[in-house]
């Protein structure tokens, strides 16, 4: 279950956060986790016809955002870095990788 909202993670931006904390769990997962995944089943039930708009409009400016924290991690010195894609106002892509 988690690796399909994985793949709809990768276009649906509100899931990032919920899926990647069910996939944490996938190692030894328990009721409670198994409910967290139906929760966010139900969420998506609810928002299925949840979609962005575009507007048909000469200023479509695209827009990046970068970071990293070099380092960041205090027990192995590795970094952190992520990137978001803004197509206007409305968020189209997004990356995030320690």
């Amino acid at each position: 279950m988690v690796e399909s909202l994985m793949y709809l993670a990768a276009s649906r931006h509100d899931l990032v956060f919920a899926v990647c904390m069910c996939a944490r769990y996938q190692a030894s997962p328990t009721k409670k986790h198994l409910e967290a995944l139906k929760r966010v089943f139900r969420y998506l039930r609810g928002t299925i016809n949840w979609g962005l708009w575009y507007l048909k409009d000469t200023a479509m400016a695209l827009t990046a955002y970068a970071d990293a924290d070099h380092a960041g991690c205090q027990d192995t010195q590795r970094s952190t870095a992520g990137s978001d894609q803004f197509l206007k106002d409305k968020l189209v892509s997004w990356s995030s990788k320690k």
